[in-house]
């Protein structure tokens, strides 16, 4: 299901099409080739006899409950998933989900954060989740706004400069 956003309910769980597709390829690659895997050397291990011994068997085990936890909390995940195109929002000079938003933090240099699902917040890449302070003081501002953004150290003046609404890089 793809929608297009504007203004966000909190108890959903909106994530874009790039990392909806992350998910679900995390999910199948757990669920056709690792748990598979994990299983036929649990298999063999028990074969072999003893196990309160054998590591193979001991690791195995709990590796596959780490494996079987993963798939559940992915399930539910992509269950509730909400999915918006960022791309639906092209020429939009208002800020709302998957925006990429260039802007000046109290007359500094200029800095770019996009906003994503909570799911996909990569601080490395500069992706912040929609219920992010940052975010959240970004959110239905546009273009040439100045908004106000409390911090620990106090407040802050985020100039907005630029919109874009562009298909993430995986």
């Amino acid at each position: 299901m793809t929608t297009s956003l504007s203004e966000p309910s909190s108890s959903a769980n909106y994530i874009t099409t790039t990392g909806y597709r992350r998910l679900r390829d995390e999910l199948q690659q757990l669920v056709n080739k690792e748990r598979p895997e994990v299983t036929q050397v649990v298999s063999w291990a028990a074969s072999n006899g003893d196990r309160s011994e054998n590591g193979d068997y001991i690791y195995g085990k709990r590796r596959l409950r780490e494996i079987d936890r993963r798939i559940r909390f992915l399930t539910k995940q992509l269950e509730d998933a909400v999915v918006v195109d960022p791309t639906s929002q092209c020429g939009n000079e208002q800020i709302f989900f998957g925006a990429r938003v260039g802007f000046s933090r109290n007359d500094g240099p200029q800095e770019w954060v996009t906003i994503v699902g909570r799911d996909e917040v990569d601080p490395m890449r500069r992706r912040v989740s929609w219920i992010s302070p940052v975010a959240k003081a970004l959110i239905r501002a546009r273009e040439g706004d100045e908004v106000r953004l409390r911090t620990p150290q106090g407040e802050d003046r985020l100039l907005i400069l630029e919109v874009v609404y562009e298909e993430l890089e995986p």
